[in-house]
């Protein structure tokens, strides 16, 4: 009998377990350790972050779905991995062993790397479903800026790797702005580390500069590309805009009374300094088939590890890791993993494709790289109204999927699907 714990109980993280239980044998134990007790649909957070949608909606109670599928959950946070004795010391105190790890944290938010960043500071987060809520819940940041709105400022930071939902939150405020007829009253910009808009952290998507530059310039919203934000006050935001050669540009102070930009990512603490399991800023180093390389028994998926970016740009942007691509990883590793526990070797390499439905409150935009880092196969985006609808039925099915301990990988089959609706090859 193994004993496989994976660390993490996010989309990657639950999805895994699911998975594992299908192709570990009968005999082999599932634990999943988490630091809160529910699952929930990071996707949705922008929407949360307007009060469209409530903490409710989006998450998921994770212990008895854990316990019908015969999985163990233990809801406690890491305090420190020990990888040399195969186990995770918890912030209770608890001790757990395993024989197989898959680590599948998410990433700890580097707010503290600004001045002034952060909920607690002077900006507003869709991060996480409780940041999302302080801004969109009932009385939250949102209710009280429309209530006497004033200029906007929404974008990322440098280092920042998840761009997509900064653009749809830009995209979702300035719907819902208009719905309330008060957008004529909020000049609003995009600060942004990426070289250019629409860069993503994957050099561009098909058209996407074309596509989003022309999106911001319809609704009157202007931009600032490779920044350097240097820190947040209460009523703006200070960076300096970068040359193509990393030198200073210009310097900018932007008025904002309402501020939300995506923060640089790293690894948890109980995994930081770790030699050989993770690189400086905490990210899991793993080889091609999700492995690490001096920890044979470990593993390592989704936000949690280490991809160097495919092209250095003059301010640093990292490279995002998509739901497609996460479960390209999620499924490589169920596969692998039982391998190895009857002595063969892992054979099943994750795609890393790249999948994105960027919803904009009532269109939005979709992003399809296969692979994610050019050269590509795959190099198409696309807009319309059908975006919006595709979200809403995805946050849909995959929360519905979490709930009944589904582990079906529905990222493929709507990516396969929409290359045939739009006859991509």
């Amino acid at each position: 009998m193994a004993h496989v714990v994976i660390l993490g109980a996010g989309l990657g993280g639950t999805i895994q377990a699911y998975e594992l239980k299908d192709t570990l044998t009968r005999s082999d134990k599932i634990t999943v350790i988490s630091n809160k007790p529910y699952f929930q649909f990071t996707p949705s957070n922008p929407w949360a972050g307007v009060g469209w949608r409530s903490k409710k909606d989006i998450t998921v109670d994770l212990e008895p779905v854990m316990k019908r599928r015969g999985i163990d959950f233990i809801c406690d946070a890491a305090e420190k991995l020990l990888p040399e004795e195969n186990k995770i010391v918890l912030a209770s105190g608890k001790e757990v062993t395993y024989d197989y790890l898959v680590i599948a944290t998410g990433p700890e938010l580097a707010f503290d790397e600004i001045e002034g960043f952060g909920p607690d500071g002077h900006t507003n987060s869709v991060c996480q479903i409780e940041h999302a809520e302080k801004s969109g819940g009932d009385g939250g940041t949102w209710e009280k800026f429309c209530a006497d709105p004033g200029p906007i400022v929404v974008g990322a930071v440098q280092g920042a790797s998840c761009f997509g939902p900064a653009y749809e939150y830009l995209l979702t405020i300035d719907t819902d702005l208009r719905r309330r007829k008060i957008k004529h009253k909020v000049p609003m910009t995009y600060i942004t580390s990426e070289p250019y808009i629409g860069h993503l952290g994957l050099g561009g998507v098909g058209d996407t500069k074309g596509l989003l530059e022309s999106a911001m310039r319809d609704r009157d919203i202007t931009w600032i590309t490779n920044a350097k934000t240097v820190k947040f006050t209460e009523d703006a935001v200070h960076c300096i805009e970068m040359n193509e050669d990393g030198t200073e540009k210009k310097t900018h102070e932007v008025p904002s009374k309402y501020t939300m930009m995506l923060p640089a990512f790293r690894g948890i603490p109980a995994l930081m300094g770790i030699e050989g399991l993770v690189n400086p800023r905490g990210f899991v180093i793993v080889d091609e088939y999700q492995r690490n390389p001096k920890y044979r028994n470990i593993f390592g998926i989704g936000v949690a590890i280490a991809i160097a970016p495919p092209v250095a740009t003059p301010v640093p942007t990292g490279v995002p890791k998509t739901g497609f691509m996460i479960e390209s990883m999620v499924t490589a590793t169920a596969n692998n993993i039982p391998r190895i526990i009857r002595g063969e070797e892992p054979n099943e390499l994750p795609s890393w494709n790249a999948l994105c439905l960027a919803d904009f409150g009532d269109r939005g935009a979709a992003f399809l790289a296969m692979p994610q880092n050019p050269p590509r196969n795959v190099n198409w985006a696309a807009e319309g109204k059908w975006v919006h609808w595709a979200k809403l039925a995805f946050e849909w099915y995959f929360i519905r999927k979490i709930k009944k301990g589904v582990s079906e990988p529905w990222y493929e089959k709507f990516a396969m699907n929409l290359m045939k609706i739009n006859k991509i090859r």
